[in-house]
């Protein structure tokens, strides 16, 4: 398979201009179970915490929470999710009036360096590549949609990603959920959680900022600004991603609580008029995905809503004791991150099936990470989780 890139804000600071978005700071992982484990970590050298092997770099007093091993990880309740993200907090008070037209217009997704891992080849799953499929715009109003993009500061300068309204399991017709990619709401190993990061449903819905024009605020983010008041990401991805090997893609997915910058009584779902459920381990042979997404780079500009229909997923691995990602033909660029993969269910009903991680370098394909128990875990403990 080509080689594959980050298709929204994976940072990488040399391909970073004043405004362009570099890594920064710093969550991670496990109660050492040895001297030696937590020397070895604390010294940048990697090592093996019980069963679990860690990257090198990650600093030893963020080594707390994590399980002795990934398998384990499937095994979490609630309360163990709770006490790992209290080891990891984030933290995003509002600020008012902080996103304006400017700051959004200024916020790339950064091109990053060629990945350091190959796929694994057929011993981790992975087929050949399927044909390119060109990307169209999606009909306005964008309106009763559940996309829209999300935008953030991270250290030296502003991101944005793509995103998606998903159903509340525990607070039905009234969700507060916006599903992601884990790169769009922190860089990965030895960093923290990005800041001011708000969520904007039918981004540039009347096409006010299209073709280069300037707008306001109000064309821009017609249902309001929504900040993220708690995000959940997966374990693997804080502790091995943003460039320290690609296996950690197969686990690139968040969920954020969201709230109205400008609270209206009403919730995400009952202002947008949409939202989607989530499909956890759906057969792959059954699948028939759409992935929409804002792409930025050329031949897009970031202000569009666009599709790929890429019909039954391809299957790529990085590591084979981890589940294959999903891929579909799709000439979507970065900006796209995030954005949601969308297949019918046996009952017709759409759902949330993937999301937007990876891509080839020559924008030919897309991959996203297949959903399973670790992903419906994240999603039950924000679900059930109230502050």
């Amino acid at each position: 398979m080509a080689a594959v890139l980050a298709a929204g804000t994976l940072f990488a600071v040399a391909a970073c201009g004043p405004d362009g978005p570099a890594g920064g700071g710093g969550t991670a992982a496990p109660p050492p179970a040895s001297a030696s484990a937590t020397a070895t970590a604390a010294a940048g050298g990697g090592g093996v915490i019980g069963g679990l092997t860690l990257p090198s770099g990650i600093p030893t007093s963020l080594l707390e929470g994590l399980p002795k091993s990934w398998e384990d990880l499937k095994k979490w309740s609630f309360d163990d999710w709770d006490k790992w993200a209290s080891k990891h907090v984030f933290n995003n008070p509002v600020v008012k009036d902080f996103w304006n037209p400017d700051k959004m217009g200024d916020s790339k997704p950064a091109d990053p360096a060629p990945p350091t891992a190959k796929p694994a080849g057929d011993a981790g799953v992975t087929d050949p590549e399927p044909p390119a499929v060109k990307a169209t715009p999606v009909a306005r109003p964008y309106t009763k949609q559940p996309s829209g993009k999300i935008f953030f500061s991270a250290e030296g300068g502003r991101g944005n990603c793509s995103a998606t309204v998903i159903a509340d399991p525990a607070h039905p017709g009234k969700s507060n959920l916006v599903w992601t990619a884990g790169h769009c709401v922190h860089p990965g190993k030895g960093g923290n959680f990005y800041k001011d990061l708000v969520f904007v449903p039918a981004y540039n819905n009347s096409g006010a900022s299209s073709g280069g024009k300037k707008a306001p605020l109000s064309e821009l983010a017609p249902l309001g600004t929504w900040w993220a008041k708690d995000v959940v990401t997966s374990p693997q991805w804080t502790v091995e991603g943003g460039g320290t090997g690609d296996a950690a893609s197969q686990y690139d997915f968040a969920v954020m609580r969201v709230q109205n910058q400008n609270d209206t009584g009403k919730s995400l779902e009952e202002t947008v008029g949409a939202a989607v459920p989530v499909w956890f381990d759906a057969p792959r042979d059954q699948l028939s995905i759409s992935a929409v997404g804002y792409p930025l780079y050329k031949p897009f500009d970031g202000q569009e809503l666009y599709k790929c229909d890429g019909g039954k997923p391809a299957r790529l691995s990085f590591d084979p004791k981890r589940p294959s990602m999903h891929t579909i033909g799709c000439t979507m660029t970065q900006g796209s991150s995030g954005g949601g993969w969308f297949a019918p269910m046996p009952d017709g009903k759409l759902a949330l099936v993937s999301n937007t991680s990876i891509g080839t370098q020559d924008h030919t394909s897309l991959s996203g990470p297949y959903l399973e128990t670790v992903a419906k875990q994240a999603l039950d403990y924000i679900s059930r989780k109230q502050k």
